[in-house]
Parts: structure tokens; C-alpha cells; sequence
């Protein structure tokens, strides 16, 4: 039972499916260690407990990740760029959560468009949801700082 998916016409294999859904993973990853790393440092508390949150949603994504990637016969990596942690600017953390959770939203829709595998898709869609989710919350604690 081998997934595929669509891509320019092009039927991609189970690996190409696993590579997605790995790189998806370690974006997952990294948000959740910027957001909690974030939330440890940022001094307004409504801010705080908001980013605190969402890691919590951002790990529960891995889970579910890496779920799809293991019924694939595939493994979880957890090899992630080097993160940049020294900004303890509460503004620029924010724009900079928005930013992921925008890249994220576009990375899922793109992924949704081409995936031809009912359960990743289901998936996608529901971390999409909550992706768009957590960047109205960031961007609705932005424009209460300016």
C-alpha cells in the first residue's frame, strides 16, 4: 500500500511523501523550540502564555507527523537548522512567529493541492486550520502593541 502524490503531473513515491512529511516535521520542530523558548523570555504575560500554548499545539503537530511518517515506514528526523535565539525584543518575536506560522500555512496548502493520500491531507488540513489559528492570535497580540 504505497501513497502518491501529485506534482506536475508527475506521481511521486512513498519517499518523496516521506520527505515532505519530514521536512513538515522539522518545521514543527523548530517552532515549537523558538515558541518556548520565546514564551520563557517575553515579559508580557498575555504574550507569553499565548506563545506557551501554541508550542504545546506545534508539538502535538510532530506527534501527528510523525505518525504519518512511521505508517509510511519512515523515521522522524529531528536534524533542524541552527535556531537564532537572541532577540528578546517582544514586537520582532512576534512578527518573526508570524512569519513561521505564514510559511507553515503555506507550505500545508501547497502540500494539500498536491497530495493524493486521503489521511496525510486530512491532516494537513486540521494543522492548517490551527496554523492560520495561531497567526491571528500572534498578529492580534502585535497590533495590541502598537
Amino acid at each position: 500500500m504505497f501513497s502518491k502524490i501529485r506534482k506536475e503531473e508527475e506521481i511521486l513515491d512513498t519517499e518523496e511523501i516521506l520527505k515532505l512529511l519530514n521536512e513538515d516535521f522539522v518545521r514543527e520542530l523548530e517552532a515549537s523550540m523558538i515558541y518556548v523558548y520565546n514564551s520563557f523570555i517575553m515579559e508580557d504575560c498575555d504574550p507569553s502564555r499565548v506563545t506557551e500554548a501554541i508550542s504545546v499545539d506545534e508539538m502535538r503537530h510532530m506527534w501527528w507527523l510523525a505518525d504519518l511518517i512511521t505508517k509510511r515506514g519512515g523515521k522522524p528526523t529531528m536534524e533542524h537548522q541552527e535556531l537564532d535565539f537572541s532577540n528578546d525584543d517582544l514586537k520582532i518575536m512576534l512578527k518573526q512567529q508570524i512569519q513561521l506560522e505564514t510559511n507553515g500555512i503555506n507550505r500545508y496548502n501547497h502540500q494539500i493541492d498536491i497530495i493524493d493520500d486521503d489521511e496525510v491531507v486530512g491532516v494537513l488540513k486540521h494543522i492548517l486550520d490551527e496554523e492560520k489559528r495561531h497567526r491571528t492570535e500572534f498578529k492580534m497580540r502585535l497590533e495590541g502593541l502598537e
